[in-house]
């Protein structure tokens, strides 16, 4: 049973960083898609970005191009997103996903009609202050 550990969640001004970290565990394939959604109050839990651990490019929702970095430690069975230019927008509670895949499905896994194949992790709240 594939498990998921994250961290990194906080507080910070806008403008600031964070950075998640979300660790697997109770799996053997070795090539998985990982990636991380977020989630506010009254609204639908959204992509924000996925990648494949077998290696190809990771895919992004069209507001994290250009600030966030989702990246990848085979050994440690972990990934971890580098978010910054953070705004208030951007406030949320953050969730580390698992799809048992032998791809990202072009970023598909994104959309809200393929959430239900993720186990989640425990969510790690983000709070952007103006």
């Amino acid at each position: 049973r594939v498990q998921l550990v994250e961290s990194g969640g906080g507080s910070v001004q806008a403008g600031g960083s964070l950075r998640l970290s979300c660790a697997a565990s109770g799996y053997t394939d070795s090539s998985n898609c990982m990636g991380y959604f977020r989630q506010t109050p009254g609204k639908e839990r959204e992509g924000v970005a996925v990648i494949y651990t077998g290696g190809h490019a990771p895919y992004y929702a069209d507001y994290a191009k250009d600030r966030f970095t989702i990246s990848k430690d085979n050994a440690k069975n972990s990934i971890y997103m580098e978010m910054t230019g953070l705004t208030p927008e951007d406030t949320a509670v953050y969730y580390c996903a698992f799809f048992r895949a032998n791809s990202c499905l072009g970023g598909r896994y994104m959309d809200s009609s393929n959430q239900k194949f993720a186990v989640w992790g425990q969510g790690t709240q983000v709070t952007v202050s103006s």
